[in-house]
């Protein structure tokens, strides 16, 4: 998490869903959410987020770890 004056910047993850569209989801907050683009998706998540943080406001300065890692075959 980022701030910039009043801003802050999380990060978003999104992915195709299964079903059409797209979801997203902030690992700072764990808040999801969907829309049939990216762009409605993110504006969606932003939203999400911005109503969740108004309950449940982050430490500054904390960010989650992204990374990747590796598991055997998958049946």
């Amino acid at each position: 998490m980022r701030t910039t004056g009043d801003a802050v910047e999380l990060t978003a993850v999104l992915w195709a869903a299964p079903e059409g569209g797209f979801s997203a989801l902030n690992p700072d907050t764990g808040t999801t959410s969907e829309g049939d683009t990216q762009a409605e998706a993110l504006r969606n998540l932003a939203e999400a987020t911005a109503l969740y943080l108004e309950e449940f406001p982050l430490p500054l300065g904390e960010r989650p770890v992204i990374t990747t890692f590796h598991i055997g075959d998958v049946a």
